[in-house]
């Protein structure tokens, strides 16, 4: 089997469909004509419109530190977090109090825990109408920003009928599976979405220092590379090989974008989205097999 065929034996062994790209970012050549003739990459539904979730992200934290670095905003400035700005997830979301913590930590949660409130509270700082200029300027024709996290939320709790995430709680696990799948969130048309192609363009723009100021593309880099979660594309590599990434999830699909850098030198831009049949968030075969189909694609890259 060529890598295509393996990565595609991955996937069906744990009964997800997924789209998967990978380039060596110090060779490819991000404005090619034909991304197809491309050298130095593995495809498998690339140009494929999926859901993001949580990835966008990464565009986020770009933004925002791009303005750090011009000086528009303050790292250090103070954010009040109240309940009223409590969305669910990780981080902020389980505090029991108000919490005051800076614009840099909450890129921090953002990125390391990928906490939705301090998403939330990020994006109103820096300006939800930016990011879908950002991904203009970076030649990311296909990604469509359409909110943040509150907004994500919001429409979940519409396409169930429920006023509040308690209720959202209660009537989600009752609904059956094509209602679930039915709703806008999981819709590419309909909530922010992008291509494994363009989230790999967007990691070599920033490992290369060309999506921005070299200082703000540093600093995305160390926030990716603080990430706790290590089943999904971490979990394919390695002892010596250093991952950064970022994990969305939803019911059903399991994503993460990062970079690999092995000692050699060798830099790999990957993307990675899983769609399961199975509504779990929980499943730890599909994220190991993400991590073992990206290793695979790279030593592909590799000749290993």
């Amino acid at each position: 089997m060529d890598v295509g065929e393996r990565i595609e034996a991955i996937f069906a062994g744990v009964g997800v469909t997924a789209s998967l790209h990978v380039v060596d970012l110090d060779a490819v050549d991000v404005d090619a004509v034909d991304p197809d003739a491309v050298d130095r990459q593995v495809g498998v539904r690339a140009d494929e419109q999926v859901v993001i979730a949580s990835i966008f992200k990464i565009l986020l934290v770009l933004e925002f530190a791009r303005q750090v670095d011009a000086g528009q905003l303050d790292p250090t400035e103070r954010v009040l977090v109240t309940a009223a700005d409590r969305l669910g997830g990780w981080g902020l979301a389980g505090c029991a109090d108000d919490a005051e913590v800076s614009l840099r930590d909450l890129a921090y949660f953002a990125m390391s825990v990928t906490d939705n409130t301090a998403a939330d509270l990020l994006l109103r700082r820096v300006g939800p109408d930016l990011l879908p200029m950002l991904a203009a300027e970076l030649g990311l024709t296909r990604t469509r920003v359409l909110g943040g996290p509150r907004e994500l939320v919001e429409l979940m709790l519409a396409d169930v009928g429920a006023r509040t995430e308690a209720e959202f709680a209660r009537i989600f696990p009752t609904l059956p599976p094509e209602r679930v799948r039915a709703m806008r969130v999981f819709d590419p048309a309909h909530t922010t979405s992008s291509t494994a192609r363009e989230i790999t363009r967007l990691l070599t723009l920033i490992w290369r220092d060309e999506a921005g100021p070299a200082a703000a593309c540093a600093m995305v880099r160390t926030w990716m590379a603080r990430q706790i979660f290590w089943t999904r594309l971490a979990a394919g590599f390695p002892p010596g090989v250093r991952v950064s990434g970022k994990t969305g999830t939803l019911p059903g699909l399991h994503l993460e974008a990062g970079v690999a850098e092995y000692p050699d030198g060798g830099r790999y831009a990957i993307a990675v989205f899983a769609r399961a049949d199975e509504l779990t968030p929980r499943r730890i075969d599909v994220d190991l097999a993400m991590g073992e189909a990206a290793r695979t694609a790279v030593e592909a890259l590799r000749g290993e």
